[in-house]
């Protein structure tokens, strides 16, 4: 149990409720509050699910690769070093990360079933990012950028706001871009530790490609396009006005681009900043699905 917690990441899955409860938020606006509690639940586990896996299988492919080994963790990067300390482990490993995306996939199935064939590419979209992403996907600066965003973000808002409502919308389209730039931050600033053991193992990501001053310039321009993609929508009236409660987390989001700014290459100073950083992507979203919700 301590081997499959470890490679869960278990403090990392606070991400995925956040994502989900915006989805939420979404359809409990557009249809009054007349949520179906238990499809509720199992798209939450679902997508829960679906985060472990990804993390299962990063852990035993970095593992496997000999990142683990080269890389100095950190609270917020490096992996759990659960394989590290247990190689036997690793087969483990493997067979939880298949175990918990069959689980997502029964789920995804079942409300295939309910809901109907428009959820599918949601679906693929989400199970091939799931997989690839440590294999592939790392090895790509633009897909590395934008694949973090494009799984929490766009698909784990939208899936869930379908399953609840089932159909798709321009509501729920727009409050996903928030997590969308905010998850792509999250990755992008989690990987400046890890440049030198990254690049070692034949990754490229901004932070390698560009080096890590011009890599945080692109952390906040991504993080200004989070806040002002949320007042946009608002503007053009596809979310209401309580949504712009996401922007109280403004108070966190400007230091903490000053800080990735001022310490890029300083490391040590840069610690907060990556902190700072995972509370923004946590309380956004749910703040934004509290204001969809009392509106």
């Amino acid at each position: 149990m301590k081997t499959l917690l470890g490679i869960s990441r278990v403090p990392f899955l606070l991400l995925t409720p956040a994502c989900v409860l915006l989805g939420l938020g979404t359809a409990a606006w557009e249809t009054g509050h007349a949520i179906n509690w238990l499809y509720f639940v199992l798209a939450l586990l679902g997508a829960l699910s679906a985060h472990i896996s990804v993390n299962a299988f990063n852990e035993y492919f970095d593992f496997r690769s000999g990142l683990d080994a080269r890389t100095r963790r950190t609270p917020f990067s490096g992996g759990s070093g659960t394989l590290p300390a247990n190689p036997a482990e690793a087969r483990k490993a493997l067979i939880w990360a298949w175990t918990t995306l069959l689980f997502t996939a029964a789920i995804g199935v079942y409300f295939l079933a309910v809901r109907g064939w428009w959820l599918l590419p949601v679906g693929v979209v989400g199970v091939a990012l799931l997989y690839v992403y440590t294999v592939w996907i790392t090895k790509s600066p633009l897909a590395s950028l934008i694949a973090p965003g494009l799984g929490f973000g766009t698909l784990m808002v939208l899936g869930t706001h379908y399953v609840l409502t089932g159909h798709y919308s321009w509501a729920a389209f727009w409050a996903s871009l928030t997590p969308f730039f905010l998850v792509n931050d999250l990755l992008l600033l989690n990987q400046f530790p890890d440049v030198e053991a990254d690049r070692s193992v034949g990754r490229k990501n901004y932070p390698i490609v560009l080096g890590r001053p011009k890599a945080a310039r692109l952390y906040v321009a991504f993080l200004a396009l989070a806040y002002l993609s949320l007042v946009v929508a608002v503007a053009l009236g596809f979310l209401p006005a309580w949504g712009l409660l996401g922007l109280l987390t403004l108070v966190l989001a400007v230091p903490t681009a000053q800080k990735a700014l001022r310490h890029a290459d300083d490391l040590p100073a840069l610690m907060p900043a990556l902190g700072n950083n995972v509370l923004i992507n946590l309380l956004t979203p749910v703040l934004m699905a509290i204001g969809l919700w009392v509106a």
